[in-house]
């Protein structure tokens, strides 16, 4: 099982990964994966020596075809895993300005949802992500 923190800071140099809850037009951007059912936020490993902005700029090109966007960081969180290991990433929201005409090789589809999805890749993480981004929007809104 997978569970999410939020810690008030990590060193840059710690942060593995970036996951970006974005939008466009009013509706939620989700990926599938080629090999999966279910929908995801798009997101991924940072790259060695890559800054994380960085990461998640191509991360969202990648996932969502996203040509223009709007990057804002909402802060670092921790994934924890059974066996005690932890990864720590930068958690962004995005709005999507303009998309391309392709996905990344790994990525079946990209889809603008009115509401989300009920069948979540990582179902022990998205939700507590989606809460994140609600307490955060609810402050700088």
């Amino acid at each position: 099982m997978l569970q999410v923190t939020f810690p008030t800071a990590v060193p840059r140099e710690q942060l593995q990964f970036a996951v970006i809850l974005a939008h466009c037009q009013g509706k939620w951007v989700l990926c599938r994966h080629k090999d999966r059912t279910t929908w995801e936020f798009p997101g991924g490993k940072r790259e060695r020596c890559e800054p994380i902005d960085h990461a998640a700029r191509r991360e969202l090109y990648e996932e969502a075809d996203a040509l223009r966007c709007t990057l804002t960081p909402i802060g670092p969180c921790c994934v924890a895993r059974e066996d005690g290991s932890r990864s720590y990433g930068m958690f962004y929201a995005a709005e999507i300005l303009r998309f391309g005409d392709g996905l990344h090789h790994e990525i079946a589809e990209c889809r603008l949802f009115d509401t989300l999805p009920a069948r979540w890749t990582y179902p022990e993480l998205q939700p507590a992500l989606l809460a994140r981004y609600r307490s955060w929007e609810a402050r700088h809104v």
